[in-house]
């Protein structure tokens, strides 16, 4: 090899030997077609006749080739989709109830004026949700030699571990714990909780559930409104409240494979995830960006 390299520098100077890349085949889509592609993706899956609106580069590949008459391999969609800057994502669930125009309307009326009032009246704004963490573990992708994939061994079981959480726009996470389901009295502890901690006035602001009901409704009749006023979130729309965040972000990153044998381990280990995400201020803002209300 060497000496036909130095035998053809000799016939043909120095530029014979230089090296060259390789061009590519090239692509069978026209730059128009490529530009196309993520508009006639925008309709959804099932606009094409798929069940679920889930993308696939299997069903991608069968869109492109419904539409431009070109066959790509699914493994070279991916690539295509890459260079438009579409990602694989894990997709928030939206429960058909939902009024879109009502939680877009909050975000853009009710939003600013629940900050104007706390300002006014000197309040502290905190987001209230609650959650179950389960030992059976959030998975997610993880590195493992070829043919060798990892195996999990969760216990069976829907035993969980309750929490009710509180974020103040200030970035200030507040969490309240029990192993059995929250109730009405539960709520009630955390409001009078979050009273003692933080020594203002509050403006609350959750959902309707059940636990946010009989007995807040008593305490607020009694007591509670003269230091809290409550702001509810439209429906169905858990993504509105930056709490459901802070619990994607413990399941699905500080928690994620996380095997837990018992309740008591799964305490010690969501402590801990809680211990980490208070010591990462900088993430709060971000809990408000995922929920599209500007700070």
């Amino acid at each position: 090899m060497v000496s036909r390299w130095l035998a053809r520098a000799d016939q043909d100077g120095e530029p014979a030997v230089v090296s060259h890349p390789r061009r590519g085949a090239c692509s069978r889509l026209s730059p128009e077609q490529f530009r196309l592609i993520p508009d006639f993706l925008s309709h959804g899956a099932e606009a094409y006749g798929f069940h679920g609106e889930v993308w696939t580069c299997t069903r991608v590949a069968q869109v492109i080739e419904e539409e431009f008459a070109v066959r790509y391999h699914k493994a070279h969609v991916s690539r295509l989709l890459e260079k438009l800057n579409w990602t694989p994502q894990m997709p928030l669930e939206r429960a058909s109830q939902r009024d879109e125009q009502e939680i877009e309307r909050w975000r853009i009326e009710v939003w600013p004026q629940a900050k104007k009032k706390a300002a006014r009246e000197g309040r502290k704004i905190v987001f209230i949700d609650e959650s179950g963490f389960y030992l059976l573990p959030a998975r997610v992708r993880t590195y493992a030699p070829i043919a060798h994939t990892p195996i999990l061994k969760p216990h069976e079981t829907y035993d969980h571990w309750s929490v009710m959480g509180g974020l103040t726009t200030s970035g200030q996470l507040y969490t309240q714990e029990r192993e059995v389901a929250l109730n009405s009295f539960d709520s009630v502890s955390f409001l009078m909780h979050l009273l003692s901690i933080l020594k203002k006035k509050l403006l609350v602001i959750w959902d309707g559930s059940p636990i946010h009901r009989k007995e807040v409704n008593r305490f607020m009749q009694e007591t509670g409104s003269e230091y809290i006023h409550i702001e509810r979130l439209p429906p169905y729309a858990p993504d509105l409240n930056p709490v459901e965040w802070v619990w994607r972000h413990l399941k699905h990153v500080e928690l994620r494979n996380v095997v837990c044998q018992d309740l008591l381990a799964l305490r010690i280990e969501l402590n801990g995830a809680i211990a980490r995400l208070r010591s990462k201020p900088r993430l709060f803002p971000s809990f408000f960006a995922g929920a599209k209300l500007p700070l």
